[in-house]
Order: structure tokens, then C-alpha cells, then sequence
């Protein structure tokens, strides 16, 4: 991601309330999929690797969210869909397969756009990632600089 794109992000995540900072991490994910998948047609496997990492920690990132919210229905399903991209992904690196990532990258869009209606109906929702975007700024957890970095780990 060139340092342009990289401070346009951070910025809109920065003025992002309600549901805008859940879409924010949606398409992040949505581009760490493509790329993956791109990477992976291409034979360069550091890549590769370097997207789907990242987007493991996002879906991390969004379990934990989802973790500090109250039960239901709704968090029953996430944690399901969570689960099932995260073995998607293993899945995905362990066959070689640019076609499960794209796959994965659907759904991914499909329920951003599921979470953009709901924030077109409810503007003025709570920030429901609040705590967890506060204990990502203590532990620093949340930076991630994919491009120049050459070191790496699968």
C-alpha cells in the first residue's frame, strides 16, 4: 500500500463513527483477500503469505470486537462466519487456490455491504468497536505496513 492510501485510511478511520469503522475493517480484509489471491497467480508467495497474515489479524481483530459485545443471535453467526473464513484462508494458502480466496473475498463484501445499509439506517449508531480500537492503540497491535517490508514469517 503506497504511504498515500496508507494516510487516506488512517484518516477517514480516524473521523469514522458507528458502523464506518467496521466497514473500514471489512474493506481492508475485501483488499488483503485480492491481493492474496493476485499474489498467489503470480507464484510470489512472501506476498501472499504477508496478505493473508494480515488478514487473519483483522479477523482477529474483529472476533475480539465481537467478543465485548453482548450475546445473541447476530454474535452467534459472526463467530461462526469468523471461524469458517479463518479455516477458509489456512485452507486457501494450503492448496494454493487463488479461487477460495476470491470466494472468501464475496463474502467478506457481501456483509459489508450488509453493515453499509445498516449504517445508512442508523446514522448516528454507537462506535461498536470502541473498546476494541482502545485496546489495540495500548497493546499496538493495529499497524501494519505491508509494503517495504521484506521480513516476514508463515
Amino acid at each position: 500500500m503506497q504511504s498515500t492510501q496508507l494516510a487516506y485510511r488512517k484518516s477517514a478511520a480516524e473521523g469514522a463513527g458507528g458502523f464506518g469503522l467496521l466497514i473500514a475493517l471489512y474493506d481492508t480484509l475485501a483488499g488483503n483477500l485480492r491481493r492474496a489471491a493476485d499474489a498467489e497467480r503470480d507464484n510470489h508467495l512472501e506476498k501472499r503469505c504477508l496478505e493473508i497474515n494480515h488478514a487473519l489479524l483483522v479477523v482477529g481483530y474483529l472476533e475480539d470486537a465481537i467478543e465485548q459485545a453482548s450475546g445473541g443471535e447476530l454474535t452467534q453467526q459472526l463467530v461462526s462466519l469468523y471461524s469458517s473464513l479463518r479455516r477458509k484462508l489456512i485452507e486457501a494458502q494450503a492448496k494454493r487456490s487463488p479461487l477460495i480466496l476470491e470466494q472468501q473475498m464475496e463474502r467478506v463484501l457481501r456483509l459489508r455491504e450488509s453493515w453499509q445499509t445498516m449504517e445508512l439506517s442508523a446514522p448516528d449508531a454507537p462506535n461498536i468497536l470502541a473498546g476494541a480500537m482502545a485496546n489495540r492503540e495500548h497493546d499496538g497491535t493495529a499497524a501494519y505496513q505491508p509494503s517495504g517490508s521484506t521480513s516476514w514469517s508463515a
